[in-house]
Formats: C-alpha cells, structure tokens, sequence
C-alpha cells in the first residue's frame, strides 16, 4: 500500500500491480520466467552506471512471446520491445539485490494480455 500525505488528506492505493514477490529471490525468479517464456529474448544496455555498492542499467528488452508465463499462459507468438531499469546491489562480486521498473502497461498491450487489476484510490482525512 501507498500512501501519500498532501494537504491534510492520505491518498491509500488499496491494490498494486503484482510483480515478482518482494522476498530474497522474487526478481531472480521473475528474471527466469521471463527466460522462459520469451524466446529469443534480447537485452541491450543503454546505460550502465556504478557507484559504491549500487549498478543501475537502463536497458531495452524485446522478445516474442513463445513460451508459458504465469499471466499468459498460453504463448501468442506476438513480439514486443520495451524499456526497463534495473538496480543491482553488488557484495563480494555478486548480485544481492535486483530492483526493477518497466514498461508493464505497453508490455501488455503488445502482447495482447489483460491488464491483471484495477488501482482503487481511497481518500481519506488525517
């Protein structure tokens, strides 16, 4: 839940779009769903950018939809091409942490999926 507090009013968005589960692991898993269900699936780095413990990499991804997804499961051969960043925490050499943002909504489109929920907002006083 998100909230926001402008004005004397807290704005409470009742349900996100689900993603990977937020738990050590759940990126790498959606990273090997993707895998599968996308083939060939290609990345190209626009950007890399490091500091301390942090990589960012702002890529393009594009990829035809041929294998089985928990949203889709079944293929649709339809191709798609997006944008999305990732954030890695890197200790001793290795990747710890992946958090990531992309283009769901236009990911969706292309591929003819139904967009998963509806964002209920809720306003209420403080």
């Amino acid at each position: 839940m998100l909230h926001c507090k402008k004005e004397g009013w807290i704005w409470k968005q009742i349900s996100l779009i689900d993603g990977e589960a937020d738990e050590p692991g759940g990126a790498f898993d959606g990273i090997r769903q993707q895998l599968e269900a996308f083939q060939p699936y290609q990345i190209r780095i626009e950007e890399l950018i490091a500091e301390n413990d942090r990589v960012v990499a702002r890529i393009i991804q594009n990829g035809t939809h041929s294998g089985t997804h928990p949203r889709m499961p079944q293929p649709t051969d339809r191709r798609f091409k997006n944008e999305a960043i990732f954030i890695f925490t890197v200790t001793d050499k290795k990747i710890t942490e992946i958090r990531a943002v992309s283009d769901r909504l236009g990911l969706f489109l292309q591929l003819g999926w139904d967009w998963p929920m509806i964002i209920k907002p809720v306003l209420s006083l403080i």
